[in-house]
Order: structure tokens, then sequence, then C-alpha cells
């Protein structure tokens, strides 16, 4: 009766995780190839783990492990044919510390951009984002998947490289 119910569990975590996809393979299609999507993040995995573990540690309600939880919180990239917006947290070694403190994390509005997008080998579409007017050249590659999550690579010039995972979504959406 336990393995039963085991089973039964199971398959209705696994059938809980279709019914939560984010966006159906037709609607992804569609606003990746407009270019008109947001991708919202839900957690973010620096490169140097082992140095945001040991700061982290010292915080209250220490978080462990290099995944940093985001879903109390809302940060984005909206992207649209002639724009490309982020507001996006960062952890991680810069090597060069903003004057202003408002200008930490990636935040930039970047009108002149280059923008490359292709179908993947197996599914779902890698496209690459690179900044040509922001104060720091951002590269942003997003590996999307066919139902809308995500996972984006970001290198700067400025900064070490982070990885986000998270969802995309029409824009106009709430």
């Amino acid at each position: 009766m336990n393995r039963l119910k085991t089973l039964l569990i199971t398959a209705l975590a696994f059938s809980g995780l279709n019914a939560v996809a984010q966006t159906d393979k037709a609607t992804t299609a569609k606003i990746v190839e407009a270019k008109t999507y947001t991708f919202v993040a839900r957690s973010v995995t620096p490169l140097n783990t082992l140095d945001i573990s040991k700061v982290m540690s010292k915080m209250p309600d220490a978080m462990q492990g290099g995944v940093i939880n985001l879903t109390e919180t809302y940060y984005e990239v909206k992207v649209t044919p002639d724009s490309v917006v982020a507001f996006l947290p960062y952890y991680g070694r810069s090597f060069s510390a903003p004057i202003n403190q408002d200008d930490a994390g990636v935040k930039f509005n970047s009108k002149k951009f280059e923008y490359k997008s292709q179908k993947g080998k197996k599914r779902g579409w890698d496209t690459v984002i690179e900044t040509k007017d922001a104060k720091e050249n951002y590269r942003l590659a997003f590996n999307i998947s066919d139902n809308g999550y995500v996972t984006l690579s970001l290198n700067s010039n400025n900064k070490q490289s982070v990885t986000y995972q998270g969802y995309l979504k029409e824009n106009g959406d709430k």
C-alpha cells in the first residue's frame, strides 16, 4: 500500500509540473520569433559559489549552496524589436564598483543591440543578445525550452559570469 501511495504521489507531482508550464509551444515560438517577450528570473547561480556561500552564511536565515532564490522579488529582462531593458540582481565579483549604489546589479536600457536566435538542435531556441550602447557591454545567452522555461547566462566586460533560471511571458501580461 505504501508503494502505491508513493507511486500515486510521484505521478501527481509530475503531472502538476506539466500543468504549470509557462507558455505552450506555439506561444513560445511566436514570441521568440517576434522578439516580444519578458524573461522573469526566479533564481540565480553565481560563478563563484564558494565565496557567495561564505558571505550568505553570515546573514540571518542563512542560505547554503550556490542557488539564490528570487521568488520574493520581481526581476526581468524585457525584449522588444527595438530595445532590451534589464533589471536583474548581481551576485558575484565585479571588477569595478559602481559609484552610485542605485547602479548596482544589472540595469540597462539598450537600443543598439545584436539579436541572434536559432532553433535548438533538439528543441527550444538558443538566443544571444549583445548590447552595444549600455555602460557595460553585456552578452545575454538565453536557452529557451519549448514550454517557456529559460536559462540565461549573462556575461559582461566588468563582472564575472552569472546564470539565471526563470520563464518567458508575453509582453503586456501581468
